[in-house]
C-alpha cells in the first residue's frame, strides 16, 4: 500500500537529530489528499546534488482546459508558463534551513526564451512537475521538522498556487499560450513570403545589459519597419501585424556606432526561439536553420575542410582536412562557416565586431601589396555570394566598416537611433559612383562541404569510476570527462538546462549510432528525430527535471569543439 502524506511527515519527525544518510529512507511515493509525491533521489549530504522529487496532479485536480494545450506550439507555451508559476513561488517559499542547499525548492531555471523543458508535462490525465529540493541539516544531522514542513507543507502551497487552473490568472496563461502559438505560426510563413526574418512593428529590441536579457525599461525606442521593406500577416490570435520582412539573399544592416546594429541582429539570432510576452521580441521571428558565426581564436579544429576560404598555409599543411588544437581569428571563422554548413545551415549571421577582419575583406590596396599567391585566405566578401548561388545559403552581416560589400547585397538596411531604413538604392548608387576595383579572389564556385565521420573512441565521457562524468558550468562550459568543452561563443545557447542535453546527447550519440560509418549530419539527423518522436527523457538513464530542447547546430557545435574529437573526411559530398 502506498504510504500518505502523514505517513512522510511522521518518519520525517522520526528522523530528527539523525545522521543525513538516513534521509534515504524517504525514498518512495506518497499519496496527498490532491496529488502524488514521488521522492526520486535523496542528495547524499547537505552540499551534494539536491534530492529529485515529481509532483503528479490529475486533472480532475488541476483542471486546465483542453484548449491550451491541443496542440504542439500551445502545449510548450502551457508547459513554460506553468514552470515559470512554479519557480515563482517556490522562490518565494524557499529559505536556508541549515547548512548547504538546506530548504531551498528549485525547478529549472528559465530566461526570456520559451522552450520544451522536462520540467512540466501535461496530458489530459494529469500535471507532472519535477523539481529538486535541499534536505534540511544542520552540519550532518537531519532537521527533521523543517523538512517536514518542506515537504508535507510548502509543496502543497505550491500545487495549489502553480499547478490548478482556479489559482492563475487565465488571460494571462492564454496570451501567453496564444502569443508563442502566433510566434510559431509567423515562423512558418517566412519561406511563402521569401523571407528569412521578420521584425514586428513595435518590437523593444534593446536589452538592459549584456548580462541581462530582459527589455530595456526606459528609453526603449519602438521598432518601425521602412515602408519598402514592410510586410504583412494576419495572426491567428493577434490578428493584423506588419513589420520589417528580410528577403532571402545577403542582407547588410550598417550605421553609426552605438545605433542599434548589433541589437537588430542578437534579436534576429534568437528569433529561432519565441518569446515570452512582455519581452519586446515576441513577434521577431528568423528562419530556424540560422546559425550565428564569429571568430573564435584558441578552438581546436579537427579535419575540416576550409579549402573554400584557406588554401596555401605554411609548411604545406593541408586544408582540405584542417587540424589544429589552437585555431586563429581567421582558420576559427572558416571552420565555423563550415562546421554550420555540414549541419545544414540554411543562414548565417555575422557582425563585424565578432569576425576576424582579415577574414572578412582584402581591398584593392592590400591586393596591389600582397599578392593572391602570398595570401591563402579568400575573404569572406568573395564568397558570400557564392553561398546563396551554391547553396541556397542566405547571409545578414552587419558591417559598418567596410563600403565593399555593397557590390555584393541584396538589401542594404541602416540604423539609426534603433531605427531601420532602406537605403539599398543610394548604397548600389554609391558603389557604381566609386568603384573599388578590387579583384575577386577564390574562383567562381564555392567549393565542396565535405561531411566527415566522427570516430567513436575519441569520445570519452568518463573520469575515474565513473563511466558518464558530466556537469555543466553556467551556459558556456560543459566538464565532459576529463575534459571541458567551451561553448562561450556559441551565442544561440539561452538556458544552461539546453548544456545538460546537449551533453546528454553527444553521450547517446555515441552509444546508438557512432559506428565509424555514418557521418556527422545523418548522426545529427538521427539524435533529433528521437528526440521528436520520444522526448529528451529519451537522452537519459532516468528521468531528469533539469533539460531544455536544442538545436542540431548547438549540438555539432559541442562535438565539434570536445578537443579529443577525432574524423575522418567521408568521400561523399553534400
Amino acid at each position: 500500500m502506498m504510504l500518505n502524506d502523514q505517513d512522510l511527515y511522521d518518519q520525517l519527525l522520526e528522523l530528527d537529530g539523525r545522521g543525513y544518510k538516513a534521509y534515504k529512507d524517504i525514498k518512495g511515493s506518497y499519496k496527498f489528499p490532491e496529488f502524488t509525491l514521488i521522492i526520486d533521489h535523496v542528495q547524499g549530504d547537505p552540499f551534494a546534488a539536491p534530492s529529485k522529487v515529481i509532483v503528479k496532479v490529475p486533472q480532475a485536480i488541476a483542471r486546465f482546459p483542453l484548449s491550451l494545450y491541443q496542440s504542439p506550439s500551445r502545449e510548450i507555451a502551457f508547459r513554460d508558463y506553468l514552470t515559470r508559476q512554479f519557480a515563482e513561488i517556490a522562490q518565494k517559499l524557499s529559505a536556508y534551513r541549515g547548512t548547504g542547499k538546506s530548504g531551498l525548492i528549485n525547478i529549472v531555471a528559465v530566461k526570456q526564451e520559451i522552450l520544451p523543458r522536462t520540467a512540466i508535462f501535461v496530458s489530459d490525465r494529469q500535471i507532472e512537475a519535477r523539481f529538486s529540493l535541499g534536505l534540511p541539516a544542520r552540519g550532518r544531522t537531519i532537521l527533521g521538522r523543517q523538512a517536514a514542513q518542506m515537504l508535507c507543507e510548502d509543496i502543497p502551497k505550491i500545487v495549489d498556487h502553480a499547478l490548478k487552473y482556479g489559482e492563475i490568472d487565465p488571460q494571462t496563461l492564454q496570451n501567453h499560450v496564444e502569443t508563442a502559438e502566433d510566434a510559431d505560426w509567423l515562423r512558418q510563413q517566412l519561406e511563402n513570403k521569401g523571407l528569412v526574418a521578420f521584425i514586428a512593428n513595435g518590437a523593444m529590441l534593446p536589452r538592459r545589459s549584456g548580462v541581462d536579457p530582459r527589455p530595456l525599461q526606459n528609453d526603449a525606442i519602438p521598432f518601425q519597419s521602412p515602408k519598402s521593406l514592410e510586410v504583412e500577416f494576419n495572426c491567428p490570435n493577434s490578428g493584423i501585424i506588419r513589420g520589417m520582412g528580410i528577403t532571402h539573399g545577403i542582407t547588410l544592416i550598417v550605421g553609426g556606432g552605438y545605433h542599434g546594429k548589433s541589437t537588430l541582429l542578437r534579436a534576429i539570432e534568437l528569433g529561432v526561439y519565441n518569446h515570452i510576452p512582455g519581452d519586446g521580441r515576441e513577434f521577431v521571428v528568423t528562419n530556424p536553420e540560422a546559425v550565428k558565426i564569429r571568430a573564435e581564436d584558441g578552438r581546436s579544429i579537427a579535419e575540416v575542410n576550409i579549402s573554400p576560404f584557406i588554401n596555401q598555409l605554411p609548411q604545406g599543411r593541408s586544408t582540405q582536412a584542417f587540424s589544429t588544437t589552437n585555431a586563429s581569428g581567421s582558420t576559427s571563422q572558416a571552420a565555423n562557416i563550415i562546421e554550420a554548413l555540414e549541419a545544414e545551415a540554411k543562414m548565417l549571421l555575422v557582425d563585424e565586431d565578432t569576425a576576424a577582419t582579415n577574414f572578412m575583406i582584402r581591398d584593392r590596396r592590400m591586393q596591389q601589396l600582397i599578392a593572391k599567391d602570398k595570401e591563402p585566405i579568400t575573404p569572406f566578401i568573395d564568397k558570400v555570394r557564392q553561398l546563396y548561388t551554391d547553396y541556397g545559403v542566405s547571409t545578414i552581416l552587419v558591417m559598418g566598416g567596410s563600403g565593399d560589400y555593397f557590390d555584393v547585397a541584396d538589401t542594404v538596411i541602416a540604423m539609426e537611433n534603433f531605427q531601420p531604413s532602406d537605403v539599398t538604392n543610394q548604397a548600389k548608387i554609391i558603389a557604381q559612383q566609386h568603384l573599388n576595383n578590387r579583384l575577386t579572389e577564390g574562383g567562381d564556385k564555392f567549393g565542396l562541404i565535405t561531411p566527415r565521420i566522427p570516430l567513436p573512441e575519441s569520445i570519452n565521457p568518463s573520469r575515474g569510476k565513473r563511466a558518464v562524468n558530466v556537469k555543466v558550468r553556467d551556459v558556456d562550459e560543459v566538464a565532459f570527462g576529463r575534459e571541458d568543452i567551451d561553448l562561450g561563443a556559441v551565442e544561440q545557447i539561452v538556458e544552461a538546462g539546453q548544456l545538460r542535453a546537449i551533453a546528454a546527447a553527444i553521450v547517446y550519440a555515441k552509444k546508438k549510432y557512432l559506428d565509424r560509418r555514418r557521418t556527422l549530419p545523418e548522426i545529427l539527423d538521427q539524435v533529433m528525430a528521437d528526440i521528436i518522436n520520444q522526448g529528451l527523457d529519451i537522452l537519459t538513464e532516468f528521468p531528469q527535471g533539469d533539460l531544455v530542447s536544442f538545436r542540431r547546430f548547438e549540438l555539432a557545435a559541442a562535438l565539434n569543439r570536445l578537443r579529443s574529437l577525432k574524423l575522418i573526411s567521408c568521400t561523399r559530398t553534400i
